[in-house]
Order: C-alpha cells, then structure tokens, then sequence
C-alpha cells in the first residue's frame, strides 16, 4: 500500500558500514534491514520484498554480482532498485554491477548527501514502478474482460443441419479481435452466417465488432416474417450497417464481410459480399468458383450499393470463408502465405478427404512457425454431405 513505509536492506559484510548506514538512515520513516552475507541477503528478500537494496560486492558465501543474478532473474525481484556499495576507485566492479543491473552506486567512503540522493532517487523508481505495474494489471484484466464479453457475441454453438456439417476457427493476433463471425437460424430450413474483419486490431476493432455483428444479426432477423425476400432481406441489413458507419460514426474505420443465408434442404446459397476476399466454393476437392465482392466494404461509402448473388451447394459440395489473416499470414522469414498457397492447402486436404477445419488450422499455423501472428484469423466451413 501506498501509506505503508518502504523497506530497504543494507548488505554488507563490514558491521562498521552497517552500523553507519543505519544511523543515517535512522530518523527516516524507513523500515531498515541487514545483512552480512549474499545468502542472508536472499533470505532476506524472499521474507520482506525490500523496496531498495544497498548492495556490497566483496562478501563471503555469496557475493554481490550473485546477488544479482538471482534478482534479475526472479520476475518478483527483477524490479527492485539496487545501489552497489563499492570505492570510487573501483570502476571495474561498478561497471561489471552495473551491467548485471544495478541502478547507481555509493561510493566508499559514505558521503551522507550521496546516501540519500541515491535513496531518494532508487524509492522514487520503485514508486513509480509499482504505479505501473498496477495499471498494467488492471489494463491486462480490462483487455481480458473484454476477451470474455467479445467470446460471448461469438455463437457458442453452430448450428448443425441434417446433412450438412459447419465448423470454424477464430485466433485472434490480440486480446481482443476485429474479425467475427456467426451462424444462425432464420427459419425452419434458412440458415444464416456470417464472416467479416474489421479494419485494424485490438479494442476499437473489437468495439466496432461486436456493433456490426449486432446490426447483422437484428437487421435480417427484424426484416423477416415482414414480406421481405432473402434477397431484401440480406442487402438490407448490409445496407443498415454502411448507413449506419458512415452517418453515425465519425471514424476511419470499415468492415469487410460475407453474409449469406442457406436453404439447408435445396442447397441454396443466397449472399452479399462486401469487399471480403472471396470465399471458394469447392467440390470433389476442387475449388470451382469463388465468389467475388457484390459491393465494396461496409462503412465506406453512404451512397454504396450492394447485389445479392446465388449459388447452390450440390451434395459433397463445402464453401469456405476466410479473413486476409489467412493468406497475410507471416512465417519466421517474412514470407506471406499467399491465395496460391491457401488453395493448395484447401484443395490438398480435401483430396485426402481431410475435411474439417482442424487440418486447415494446424497448416496454417504450421506455415507460421515460431513468428508473431500478424492478424486475425477466422474460418469458416460449410460441408454438405453426399457424393
């Protein structure tokens, strides 16, 4: 706590330099520790956590560079301000403490003004340290809760019609993503998904996630039951959500999206895309078609329109949805995974009749290796059964 007083340990093998040191700091409202040894020293910190640390070099048992070693390598510990107590003379020493992280040093023999320059300077660090690493805590359960709510506008789980197997992947590159995706029921035998990507990363992606996903899902489900047709009642939820952006919302940012309805008894593929990288549509493990933008991304243009396309899903036939997570995909030399290289995965595993999604994630991530994910990534996979 704030009001509590700082702790700080003397380490010293000389009793005389102990002695001194105390008596200095004595009338300061510190709580005051000793030791005579590196060990007792290390004991000392694991009982007590000191906020500053007076540290000699030359000492039995173990010695100050040790000393350390073992701080710097502790997470706890790593952080608490150390002043080696060392002769001026002995720069080699000094340099050496100072390499293995130390903050100063105190030079021998004890100068009051300097004593409590350095104290007030290694307490003032360790203030402001604690302040930070507070609010980085708090950020980090802030960005987790936000993990949690953004989990939950995802479906928990997809709907799956007789004869027909859907399945996803969602890794966010953050805590919190800009890509989504949903699958639900419009009616008895109308199935609506989506897939989109919001423009950028992290918290404004997500906020503006979780508002598109919300104006998708409403804007079709209101409609129907209203008279409208499946082709109404798509363009007109994408066209409420560009309405929506442009007018509403003084940002820089768009989405792009998919958003299609499925007739589960006929095959029946009713979509817009907007501005999404397009879908492919395959069969007997072949991609036949893909199925390019029928308007540009949501949130661009107010005046932008947007057409509705149909396909139909023969029986083995699967339509796949992807974010440009996927092919932007990075590996450890910088090399891009590429369409060329998503088709041959998409077409090799299903050549093999390695049909779920699984496959695709373990070779999309074996591609990326050890290296940082750049971007979201989604999937999403429509598989009617049959020959």
């Amino acid at each position: 706590m704030e009001s509590e007083r700082p702790t700080v340990l003397l380490v010293d093998d000389e009793p005389f330099n102990l002695d001194y040191l105390a008596q200095e700091l004595e009338e300061l409202d510190l709580e005051v520790l000793t030791a005579s040894d590196g060990q007792e020293a290390l004991e000392l910190i694991a009982d007590s956590s000191p906020d500053m640390i007076f540290l000699d070099i030359m000492m039995p048992r173990l010695d100050g560079f040790g000393v350390l070693e073992r701080l710097k390598a502790t997470p706890d510990w790593r952080d608490i301000p150390v002043v080696i107590i060392s002769a001026a003379s002995d720069m080699d020493n000094i340099t050496r403490g100072i390499e293995l992280g130390a903050e100063d040093f105190l030079p021998k023999p004890f100068n009051p003004v300097i004593l409590q320059a350095r104290l007030k300077a290694g307490l003032e660090k360790k203030r402001l340290r604690d302040i930070a690493q507070r609010y980085l805590q708090s950020l980090e359960r802030e960005l987790e809760i936000g993990r949690e709510i953004q989990a939950d506008f995802l479906p928990a789980e997809i709907p799956q019609p007789t004869g027909w197997q859907i399945e996803a992947i969602f890794q966010a590159a953050r805590e919190v993503a800009g890509d989504f995706y949903d699958v639900f029921w419009i009616t008895e035998n109308q199935l609506a998904f989506i897939l989109g990507d919001v423009t950028d990363k992290g918290v404004g992606a997500a906020l503006y996630m979780a508002l598109i996903r919300t104006l998708l899902r409403a804007g079709v489900l209101i409609n129907d039951g209203q008279g409208y047709a499946a082709q109404e009642r798509l363009c007109k939820a994408v066209q409420l959500v560009n309405h929506y952006i442009c007018t509403i919302h003084d940002s820089k940012m768009y989405a792009t999206l998919f958003f299609g309805t499925l007739d589960t008894s006929s095959g029946e593929l009713n979509y817009v895309n907007a501005g999404h990288d397009p879908p492919y549509l395959m069969e007997r493990g072949q991609i036949i078609d893909q199925l390019n933008p029928t308007g540009p991304a949501a949130g661009i243009l107010d005046e932008a329109t947007f057409t509705m396309e149909s396909r139909t899903l023969a029986p083995g036939a699967c339509l796949v949805l992807y974010s440009d997570g996927v092919t932007d995909a990075l590996n450890m030399d910088g090399e891009m995974l590429t369409q060329e290289r998503w088709r041959g995965m998409l077409e090799g595993i299903e050549a093999r009749g390695a049909a779920g999604v699984a496959v695709l994630r373990t070779q999309i991530f074996d591609f990326i290796g050890e290296a940082a994910q750049y971007d979201d990534i989604s999937l999403l996979k429509l598989q009617r059964e049959g020959e």
